[in-house]
């Protein structure tokens, strides 16, 4: 069975960034990190839509994109499955995978540390704190 949509997909509405954007680097984050395993059946287009009240067009963008990457594929009967993994894509690079993915975030909360004009050791000092905290 599917997760609920509502568990695995948060939007920014006012965001610059494209809600498809943001729900095909969620998807990406979520394979990388292991929660969604190969084999794993995603919440159909209608219910994702309909859980986060945005154009089901929308959805299947982001789905469609991550079926051209090969992350994603359509299963007669089931829907949108996360996709078997190449041989050998385990290791060294499923951890540049996860770097390259948390990279955009990192520069934009470096971009932020400059403007408020924060000392890059104590904006550090802050992540490593963050880093432990319990999710």
């Amino acid at each position: 069975m599917a997760p609920q949509p509502s568990q695995l997909f948060s939007i920014v509405p006012g965001s610059t960034e494209p809600i498809y954007r943001q729900l095909v680097d969620q998807v990406r984050r979520l394979v990388a990190g292991g929660q969604l395993a190969p084999g794993d059946a995603l919440p159909s287009v209608r219910e994702v839509a309909l859980q986060l009240a945005v154009n089901p067009m929308t959805v299947s963008k982001a789905y469609g994109l991550l079926e051209l990457e090969s992350l994603l594929e359509r299963r007669r009967g089931i829907g949108m499955i996360v996709a078997d993994r190449p041989a050998g894509s385990g290791g060294a690079s499923a951890a540049g995978e996860r770097l390259a993915l948390l990279r955009p975030t990192l520069e934009r909360a470096a971009r932020e540390a400059r403007e408020l004009e924060l000392d890059p050791d104590t904006v550090l000092s802050l992540f490593k704190t963050i880093l432990k905290e319990s999710p």
